[in-house]
């Protein structure tokens, strides 16, 4: 049966919120499939607003992906804004995909990409809008089966009440092998139920399904172990890698927004994984190993997004665009390639030891000159060498003279504060940082009008990290340290005009800490912030601590754990940690083992270029790092004329 379009009353509401079109779709790209001509249909969600989801290229490939099969069919939703929540829910309107319109209960898989926890009450919100039962286990046959993937369903515990599965690691073999069990077991007549079905995703080993799982706690509050309680489920549930990304060139008709988004470019991956081994950084962790995208297979790719959307600036995406082993090559082959459109491109952000003159000349030679951004991460030598960020100070000041000589006049330099055994101190010579930076532009331009804006996130510790056991910096002392350093930049006469500095207090990483090593006892505490009106929690205008500080002690009370043991307590070598069944590919103890190095300020190098460190991932995986050079060139090597 055709399922009908919810259009006709939403569009009588649009006239009545902030931003309408965002709701609308039709964009560029956009793909509306015959419902009755498929067999297997997912509404896919980013759960933030449009203008943050839309570009997100997670869930763009997926919908791709998805879409070129046979009988399948994907549609888009992204959270909408409270004005029009409250009108759908006056109103009788249910969470809809905006590609037709469709109501979100009416498919078959409901999946959300969540690369940061802070989206946990939009799911929510999303949930009870499309009339699906917030809690798994009261979810029947006709409610679609809720996947969470995305780097944040790395642990899962927190929203494990409310998912009916969770994949961790690449999607794209993922949603097509969950696509085909889904099918199967529709074609025999859904037989057992949910049940059945999940039991059949579970039993693949890579599809985590947690009402197939127990968690037994000690008397103390730490979690004694997690067990399987079915048949034929896994004790560990392995991660996806897909390996060779020529064969996934994708997205190959990028979607271009209706509203204005956070970004207005055309990206491209040129490659996944890190091997750098900076400590904090958990998508460098599971992402692992590197995997690069041959320098052709780029070109193309570029070729046929920029014919199909239009674009005037291609962004080159990795974790550490500059790392990959052919970028000059890329960089100067694109320049070449787009000189007479006056493409642009940019490295959204690159490594301070990387960077180079004849990058810096690639970047900027089509006319356009995007900001660059460099990540210290730390101010000082010793708590850089504790994080493994093997960058000096000597690195970074070369890299701006290169830049500021090459007609920058502007760079971005972003530093976290909270950092594993930091000091006022450490964080003090960011000040130090940022004037001798100054200080070297207007002596390499002989100008004044040079600036650099230090950007400082708070540090929240990440499962599958060797931090995934440190204490979390309290929200007083984050505050404090902030202070001092923002009193340090402004106090300084000579240079503390032409020093731009943003900050986020304490409070939104406190959250954030929470719910990225919490367990199942935190679902609790998510649903009591949702249901007293939480909503776009990465968002400082609708952000409430109080709020999730007093549903915190609420729902924690009967548990006997508070906000402070989850986030400000260090953990120990033996305990069990709630992502323990969730295998990323890295060894516990070889994380163990790096962690004592970083408390030591021992660093480690790149395992791309060094031997081997044993951390796991390969021989768990079995996969290997994927590095060129190809020594090919750009083809054609002719300017193409759009």
């Amino acid at each position: 049966m055709p399922v009908e379009s919810v259009f006709p009353r939403l569009e009588a509401l649009l006239p009545h919120v902030q931003k309408p079109i965002q709701y609308v779709g039709g964009e560029l790209n956009s793909t509306v499939k015959d419902w009755d001509a498929c067999d297997v249909r997912w509404a896919l969600m980013y759960p933030d607003a449009y203008e943050v989801g839309l570009p997100n290229q997670g869930v763009m490939i997926l919908y791709e992906v998805l879409n070129e099969r046979e009988g399948v069919l994907a549609e888009r939703t992204y959270s909408v804004w409270p004005d029009l929540e409250a009108l759908m829910r006056e109103h009788g309107v249910p969470q809809f995909t905006v590609d037709a319109h469709r109501p979100v209960k009416a498919f078959d898989v409901f999946g959300l990409s969540f690369s940061t926890e802070l989206g946990y009450t939009n799911m929510l919100t999303a949930l009870d809008l499309a009339g699906i039962p917030l809690e798994a286990r009261d979810r029947t046959l006709d409610d679609p089966i809720v996947v969470a993937g995305g780097h944040a369903a790395f642990n899962p515990e927190p929203i494990a009440d409310f998912l009916d599965c969770a994949v961790v690691g690449d999607g794209e073999q993922a949603v097509l092998d969950i696509t085909e069990i889904v099918r199967a077991w529709k074609a025999e007549g859904r037989p057992g139920g949910r049940e059945e079905v999940l039991l059949r995703l579970a039993r693949t080993g890579s599809v985590y399904v947690p009402r197939f799982y127990d968690v037994e706690y000690l008397p103390d509050g730490r979690i004694g172990r997690v067990v399987p309680n079915t048949h034929g489920v896994p004790w560990r549930v392995s991660k996806h890698t897909v390996m060779d990304l020529d064969e996934w060139p994708y997205p190959k008709q990028p979607l271009v927004p209706l509203a204005e988004t956070v970004h207005e470019r055309m990206s491209v991956e040129i490659f996944r994984g890190c091997t750098r081994g900076c400590r904090f950084c958990q998508a460098g962790m599971i992402t692992r190993p590197v995997r690069e995208r041959s320098i052709t297979g780029i070109g193309e790719m570029v070729e046929k997004g920029l014919k199909a959307t239009g674009f005037e600036e291609v962004g080159l995406l990795s974790l550490s665009s500059a790392d990959h082993t052919e970028i000059g090559e890329i960089a100067k082959g694109l320049a070449d390639r787009y000189t007479d459109d006056k493409v642009g491109l940019s490295l959204p952000s690159t490594r301070v030891d990387a960077f180079n003159i004849d990058l810096a000349n690639e970047l900027t030679r089509n006319g356009r000159r995007s900001g660059l951004t460099f990540a210290p991460e730390g101010g000082s030598e010793r708590i850089r060498k504790v994080i493994n960020k093997m960058v000096s100070e000597e690195d970074l000041i070369r890299t701006v003279a290169t830049a500021y000589g090459n007609g920058w006049r502007q760079v971005k330099l972003y530093f976290m504060c909270g950092l594993p055994t930091e000091t006022d101190e450490d964080v003090l010579q960011i000040a130090e940082m940022a004037k001798n930076v100054i200080a070297k532009g207007r002596e390499v331009t002989g100008q004044n009008d040079i600036r650099c804006t230090v950007s400082i996130g708070g540090f929240v510790p990440k499962p599958h990290t060797p931090f995934q056991w440190a204490p979390q910096l309290g929200v007083e002392e984050t505050d404090a340290r902030l202070a001092k350093l923002r009193d340090a930049i402004r106090s300084d006469r000579k240079y503390g005009k032409n020093i731009g500095f943003r900050y986020h207090d304490g409070k939104p990483g406190i959250v954030e800490g929470l719910l990225s090593r919490g367990d199942r006892r935190i679902g609790k505490v998510i649903r009591a912030v949702y249901e007293d009106g939480g909503r776009f929690d990465g968002w400082r205008e609708h952000f409430s601590y109080d709020r999730w500080m007093d549903c915190a002690d609420k729902a924690l009370a009967e548990f006997g754990v508070d906000v402070d043991w989850y986030t400000t307590r260090e953990r120990g070598h033996e305990e069990v940690l709630p992502w323990d069944h969730l295998d990323s590919g890295l060894d516990k103890d070889w994380l163990w083992e790096d962690w004592q190095d970083a408390l030591e300020e021992v660093e480690v190098d790149d395992c791309r270029w060094t031997p081997c460190f044993d951390c796991g991932v390969c021989p768990q995986m079995d996969t290997q790092i994927q590095i060129g050079p190809t020594g090919k060139k750009l083809l054609p090597l002719t300017v193409v004329n759009q």
